[in-house]
Parts: C-alpha cells; sequence; structure tokens
C-alpha cells in the first residue's frame, strides 16, 4: 500500500488535430473577416449559411498569408463554386 498516490495512474493519449497546427493570427492580417463573419451571425440569427461567404473569404485570407497550407475549397467544407 502506498500512501499519498493515487491507487491507480490513468494515462490520457492525444492526438494531434486532423489538419495540424497553424500559427495564430497574431498580427491581425484577417482579423477584419472574423469580426464581419461574427457580426452577419449576429444579424442572421447563428444561421452560418448566410455568412459562408466571409468563412470563406478568411480562409482564403489565411492561406495567402501563410497562415495556414494551401488547400482546396472543397476539402475544407465548400462545395459550391462561389
Amino acid at each position: 500500500m502506498s500512501f499519498g498516490r493515487p491507487p491507480s495512474v490513468k494515462t490520457f493519449t492525444t492526438s494531434p488535430p486532423e489538419r495540424g497546427s497553424f500559427p495564430l493570427d497574431h498580427e491581425g492580417e484577417c482579423k477584419q473577416l472574423v469580426k464581419e463573419y461574427l457580426q452577419c451571425l449576429k444579424q442572421n440569427s447563428g444561421n452560418n449559411g448566410n455568412c459562408r461567404y466571409l468563412s470563406k473569404a478568411y480562409l482564403k485570407c489565411r492561406m495567402e498569408r501563410g497562415l495556414m497550407d494551401h488547400d482546396e475549397m472543397k476539402n475544407l467544407g465548400f462545395q459550391d463554386k462561389g
């Protein structure tokens, strides 16, 4: 019997995010798009279907500035052509 130690020590295993980690936007290069997206959500009662163009623009902004790897929009959940 060991005093001061829990009877069994559980270890937690973690897995990395599916697309890996990416740098935060410390310089605020895409910050305006985030503000516009949140405002759009507020105006549309949380219905993000009307705001998808802003989330797409945000992802493009991040890719253009090297804040995330370049990828096709269809791989990021945008099946539409717009």
